[in-house]
């Protein structure tokens, strides 16, 4: 059977290589991506994919007491920058230039995976993801996510869960 333009095209992004490279159980769920769109990166992809937003899950960088730290937590909310900081042994943190963010990982904003990045940067999963059978993240570009287990997700970043979210 011959692969779709779409189909190899998902498949060229680095999040998705290392997912097959790793052999992880996932499925990739594509919307088209609305450039005019008013809401977030992830709520646009929870909207448009009809997948509870709880389920979604955003990848951030913030620099924590000067080191480069990835953060995943839930699309609706917001990212607790101090909790961040606690859950790594720091004292202060703040969120990188989208710029910077961009350089670091090889993906533009709103397209950012955990999978995959230039570089492997410590990560944090937000607890909830373990209450949740199967969540999504991005797979490497705006309008693709990837679906699959929070257990994999923590093996595959070799992530540390705790809290690291507030209410949007």
């Amino acid at each position: 059977m011959k692969a779709t333009k779409s189909a190899r095209r998902a498949a060229a992004t680095p999040a998705l290589r290392l997912l097959q490279q790793a052999d992880v159980p996932h499925t990739v769920r594509s919307y088209e991506h609305d450039p005019t769109s008013e809401l977030p990166f992830g709520l646009e992809a929870a909207a448009a994919l009809g997948v509870d937003p709880a389920r979604v899950y955003k990848t951030l960088l913030a620099d924590v007491d000067g080191a480069l730290v990835v953060a995943i937590l839930p699309v609706a909310e917001r990212l607790d920058l101090k909790a961040l900081a606690a859950a790594m042994g720091g004292r202060r943190a703040a969120m990188v230039d989208p710029a910077l963010a961009e350089r670091v990982t090889g993906y533009v904003v709103g397209g950012i995976s955990p999978f995959g990045q230039r570089k492997r940067l410590p990560t944090v999963l937000d607890e909830r993801a373990l209450e949740h059978e199967r969540v999504l993240v991005s797979a490497g570009r705006r309008g693709l996510e990837v679906e699959l287990a929070p257990a994999d997700l923590v093996a595959l970043t070799g992530a540390m869960t705790a809290r690291v979210w507030r209410e949007a």
